[in-house]
């Protein structure tokens, strides 16, 4: 692969936040109709100011400032005695002991950790097996560092029971290939959907059968709806040199801002990943850091309230999702995504996309950046003012119906 076509497979018009404006060019021959009025809404990104932030997490950053240097210049792995906190909460939450001082490191976003943990365990050759749909990171880091990626089925929509829908056995005959990492997000991003306990723990036997890597994404697991059983990758009875997780207050806690992750796991993995971010980024930014003390230790009853909000808004644009024929939706279980599928339509699903943005005010990201097979798909982050939210899935209808077949 040559480095043009190594970087152009990257692409940054559909990431979050970017709003490319694209040039409208024939799409006019296409267009139908007046533009629908409405307060436009980014469905690529949640909204911050729709969900503030932590309680107390801008006073700790103020305080990390004022601590000057020996906050800004922390070990590259992030500071030993923020490490040693979270150790704890982190140990509570997934099930598992978690090793602060070797086992664990702080890094530019969960983002950042994903590129430490493929970067740490990819190279020029190596097999991957990645879940299509699944985060769009996956596939395109995975390409970048020259592994070969094998893909590996998510049934999200005729998933029984409490299940995903991963294809077990399609997973079992990747690592009989010798695959040697599988990378997942549980729960599912773009779906939603949570993997059960039973796909769990068939996972940890088929990776220690096979002797895979695990590259575990659980950003949004705190984000959960009721009746949603969630079982932690490492809790699981995988050997715990074979597992990273990634976790991080990101979008649940609205600190997206502060570039905060955390992975933690097999020490080996975890020294790769330091050294590698020694070179990349020297270390998370130090100042915010100090955010990390006000994660898992929010007011009693704050992220029950957060989930009840977001449920809310689920509901809501399900609802309207669901009264137009032909569009098919999985029930988000946690997270703040939707992935619908659209009816037939009489333009191409990237037109349509581009149709939203320009008609109607509205941003998504296409299916395409998560599945080669999920064109007719489209992710929304629902976090967002609920009002809004709403309004804009309805005009996202109106041109649903402007545009059919």
């Amino acid at each position: 692969m040559g480095m043009d076509d190594k970087f152009s497979r990257l692409g940054t018009a559909n990431a979050p936040g970017q709003e490319v404006r694209l040039k409208t060019g024939a799409l006019h021959n296409v267009m139908r109709g007046t533009p629908l009025a409405g307060t436009p809404v980014d469905f690529s990104h949640g909204d911050v100011d729709a969900f503030t932030p932590t309680p107390g997490s801008f006073e700790v950053f103020s305080d990390g400032v004022r601590a000057g240097g020996r906050q800004a210049y922390t070990e590259y792995r992030g500071a030993s005695a923020i490490r040693a906190e979270l150790a704890g909460r982190l140990e509570a939450f997934t099930g598992a002991p978690v090793d602060a001082a070797e086992g664990m490191i702080l890094t530019p976003g969960t983002q950042g950790a994903l590129f430490l943990a493929i970067a740490s365990t990819v190279g020029r050759g190596d097999k991957v097996a990645v879940v299509q749909p699944d985060y769009f990171a996956n596939r395109k880091l995975v390409e970048f560092f020259e592994g070969e990626m094998v893909p590996v089925q998510l049934d999200y929509m005729g998933a029984a029971g409490s299940d995903a829908g991963l294809d077990l056995s399609q997973l079992e005959d990747a690592f009989r290939q010798g695959v040697k990492v599988f990378v997942f997000s549980n729960p599912n991003n773009p779906v939603g959907a949570v993997y059960s306990e039973t796909e769990i723990r068939q996972i940890a036997r088929l990776a220690e059968t096979y002797g895979v890597t695990v590259i575990a994404d659980q950003l949004y697991s705190r984000l959960r709806y009721p009746d949603t059983t969630y079982t932690h990758m490492r809790a699981s009875g995988i050997d715990p040199e074979n597992v990273v997780t990634i976790m991080g207050p990101s979008k649940t806690e609205s600190l997206s801002g502060y570039r905060l992750g955390v992975a933690f796991g097999a020490p080996k993995l975890i020294e790769r990943m330091e050294k590698l971010q020694a070179i990349v980024s020297l270390r998370a930014g130090g100042y915010s850091q100090a955010v990390l003390r006000t994660w898992f230790t929010e007011p009693e009853g704050w992220i029950g309230e957060r989930t009840r909000l977001h449920q809310a808004i689920r509901d809501d644009l399900l609802s309207l999702l669901r009264s137009v024929e032909g569009i098919a939706a999985r029930t988000p279980q946690a997270g703040s995504y939707l992935f619908p599928r659209l009816p037939d339509l009489a333009v191409t699903p990237s037109d349509f996309v581009r149709i939203l943005r320009l008609q109607a005010g509205v941003i998504v990201t296409p299916g395409t950046e998560f599945c080669p097979h999920s064109a007719a798909s489209v992710r929304l982050n629902f976090s967002q003012d609920h009002a809004a939210a709403v309004a804009a899935v309805d005009r996202m209808v109106q041109l649903i119906a402007r545009y059919r077949t």
